[in-house]
């Protein structure tokens, strides 16, 4: 699971990211001292798991979990108790009380796992893989199919994706980083946090933009560098 690390207290982030590091299963991508540097961060990067501090200069941390995807799981780290209640309205997986002991820790961990591999066998369930040419995707009780040269580019909003090809758009409840794992590389290339294009439709581009069927989609900075070396190499 991918992981970030968010508390203004240096001791803290650096004593939970030693815990994270005993578990193999947890990849920190970063640590923050603030929710919206955070939050900037999982504008370009996916995110299945955030260490968060309650009580913190600016945007608290239960201000930050009411505004991020439900598929984001949340363990609170707080010296305070008084908050467990508050974090059962945000649906956080686990409330953790400072100085965090490490069995204690590591039942939360479990719990988080669990409950992103309900997550994601939720979402693939809601995806059929037929052949090498196209899927059936449900959407309204119903499967559809569709041919990967059909789809234009494929967008992100929360819990749902929205396939646009030429002639429709086709809502289904997943996860982006689900769908993206499923589409062929060779065809398919994640631009930024909400987007995955079909490389075939690519328009035109800059070193900001892409245009897709006369769509402009932003180059996401952390996605940049491996877009250009697709570029180099001819695959596009």
């Amino acid at each position: 699971m991918n992981c970030i690390i968010v508390d203004d207290e240096p001791l803290a982030r650096e004593a939970v990211e030693l815990l994270a590091k005993e578990d193999d299963r947890l990849n920190i991508l970063e640590t923050f001292n603030n929710a919206r540097s955070a939050a900037l961060f999982m504008e370009e990067h996916p995110v299945d798991l955030i260490f968060l501090d309650i009580q913190m200069h600016g945007m608290t941390g239960l201000e930050f979990a009411r505004s991020i995807s439900k598929n984001t799981l949340v363990i609170f780290t707080t010296a305070y108790s008084e908050y467990a209640l508050d974090s059962y309205e945000v649906e956080a997986i686990d409330y953790l009380v400072k100085p965090i002991e490490a069995d204690r820790f590591k039942k939360a961990v479990e719990k988080a796992i669990s409950y992103h591999n309900l997550l994601l066998k939720e979402e693939k369930e809601n995806i059929e893989d037929i052949t090498t040419d196209f899927f059936f995707v449900k959407s309204e009780r119903k499967y559809l199919k569709v041919s990967y040269k059909d789809i234009l580019f494929i967008e992100g909003l929360k819990d749902y994706v929205v396939i646009h090809t030429e002639n429709k758009k086709i809502i289904t409840k997943m996860y982006l980083k689900t769908i993206q794992n499923l589409l062929p590389e060779n065809i398919f290339f994640r631009i930024n946090r909400s987007y995955i294009v079909n490389l075939q439709h690519i328009e035109s581009f800059d070193n900001n933009d892409i245009v897709v069927n006369g769509q402009e989609i932003a180059i996401g900075n952390g996605h940049r560098d491996a877009f250009f070396q697709l570029f180099a190499s001819r695959r596009i």
